[in-house]
């Protein structure tokens, strides 16, 4: 099962997980059956071998927090890690989640954002960011998941596509962030004013 938050422990509890009905800006939205079925899979998948390393911190409450704040941010993390061009995503977003405490299924989550499926056509469009920003050429360009290539596959295309991936990281991350964060809002404002509604329809039908 996966843990809950110590009582206790106030200076590190975390928000409500089913906030005063009156707050209409910590209400959790997000599909919440969804994110527990990731925390519940990347949860029971935490004595893998890739994640062992980081032993008994993935049992840490605040890992699997549903609170706007720990999933939006985590939504953040998980794009802009994705960008990286290496396949390092897993144990990076793992550390990122587990030093900011922020929800490990949501990150994890969003790194595979950029997939098999994706790669080319989004390190690609990074590629042409880099190039953009650094007014090169255009060159060929072949992408490869690999060490190998990223040492000698890029060739003189390396600067604009290492600057392409850290700029579409970081624009991304953050704009995926504040995307999520005012989608939560609007959707919590709507759900707090038809819940107002059904009372005042009640009170005066």
């Amino acid at each position: 099962m996966i843990p809950k938050a110590h009582r206790p422990k106030r200076k590190f509890e975390t928000a409500r997980l089913w906030p005063p009905r009156g707050n209409c800006y910590s209400c959790t939205v997000m599909p919440r059956r969804v994110v527990k079925k990731l925390s519940r899979l990347i949860h029971e998948r935490r004595h893998k071998w890739y994640l062992t390393v980081f032993g008994d911190r993935l049992t840490d409450a605040h890992l699997w927090s549903l609170n706007r704040h720990s999933i939006t941010a985590a939504f953040g993390v998980g794009l802009g890690v994705s960008f990286i061009p290496l396949p390092i995503h897993l144990p990076l977003v793992v550390f990122a989640a587990i030093w900011w405490r922020l929800n490990l299924a949501v990150a994890v989550a969003a790194t595979y954002i950029v997939n098999p499926f994706t790669m080319v056509p989004i390190y690609y469009a990074a590629y042409r960011v880099g190039v953009a920003l650094l007014r090169h050429r255009p060159r060929h360009f072949e992408f490869q998941l690999t060490w190998n290539w990223l040492e000698h596959g890029l060739g003189p295309a390396w600067a604009p596509f290492l600057l392409g991936c850290l700029v579409c990281g970081l624009v991304c991350g953050f704009g995926g962030r504040c995307l999520l964060e005012y989608s939560w809002r609007i959707a919590t404002m709507r759900r707090y004013r038809a819940r107002k509604e059904r009372r005042l329809y009640k009170l005066t039908g």
